[in-house]
């Protein structure tokens, strides 16, 4: 099995080509293949490009636990990267539709720097889902390990549980995301993020991601993060999202429309052996 392995902000997926596959990817060879100890290692798959009715292409994206993630952002980056470095796409914009919606994405000249227009944000409990009457989900409380935690909850195709601190830490993540994660209120679970305001035009955030856990960047937390920051009045319309694996340029409009800018890096390109599906995880 052929693969392409890129990081983003030291988020990595590895990009397979349906067309090297025999059949569908089952949950387990996902798991097996993402394992940092006994398979390639990665936060995800990124399975395309696939025939795509309204867009040049399609893609489902993967988490290492084996489920499929409506929108990924990094992802997004990366696959366009792919794109590029495939000469399937030139300095042209093109579609790509995934299961949470259809963005228009642009490489850079050099392939390192990608533009994603990620779509339209909403705060309706209805659409992310969010459990309860329907309503804009803002400054809400949850009590989670005894603490009572302010938070947001937005979708961009995907849901997302913005918690707002004073100080944000990997700790406080790991600690907190989990919880969160599978809490009742969010009955498809739910991407966290622990955001600091550190001014108009910069927020700080640490991620806990659905079906993935600690990760060191994420395109749609960032881009639902810095929703939530403009949408609360507590930062304009060009915001740079800071990370622990470095930073995102996100600009929201004023209908909370997000536009996307960040780096793609290329680290391998490879076959992985069918050896490592025959054991047990």
């Amino acid at each position: 099995m052929k693969f392409y392995k890129y990081h983003a902000l030291g988020n990595d997926y590895i990009v397979i080509d349906p067309a090297d596959l025999e059949g569908d990817l089952a949950a387990l060879q996902i798991r097996l293949i993402c394992h940092r100890n006994y398979g390639v290692g990665s936060d995800g798959i990124l399975l395309g490009p696939l025939e795509a009715e309204g867009a040049d292409f399609g893609l489902r994206i993967f988490n290492p636990d084996g489920s499929e993630a409506e929108k990924s952002g990094n992802g997004l980056r990366i696959f366009s990267r792919y794109l590029w470095d495939q000469g399937m796409v030139g300095d042209k914009p093109f579609r790509v539709v995934t299961a949470g919606g259809t963005v228009e994405s642009r490489v850079h000249p050099g392939g390192r720097l990608v533009t994603v227009e990620m779509g339209q944000v909403s705060f309706d409990s209805a659409k992310i889902p969010v459990a309860g009457e329907r309503r804009e989900v803002l400054n809400e409380t949850l009590l989670v390990h005894g603490e009572p935690l302010r938070f947001c909850a937005a979708t961009i195709g995907n849901p997302h549980c913005v918690v707002l601190m004073d100080e944000v830490s990997k700790q406080v993540a790991r600690k907190f995301g989990p919880s969160i994660e599978t809490a009742p209120l969010f009955p498809n679970r739910t991407n966290v993020q622990f955001m600091k305001i550190l001014d108009r035009s910069n927020i700080l955030i640490e991620i806990w991601e659905r079906g993935a856990g600690y990760t060191l960047a994420s395109g749609s937390s960032s881009s639902a993060a810095a929703a939530v920051a403009r949408r609360l009045g507590l930062c304009d319309e060009a915001i740079t999202v800071h990370m622990p694996g470095g930073e995102l340029d996100i600009k929201v409009s004023a209908d909370f429309f997000v536009l996307m800018t960040g780096p793609v890096t290329k680290v391998s390109e490879g076959k992985a052996s069918e050896e490592i599906f025959s054991q047990p995880l």
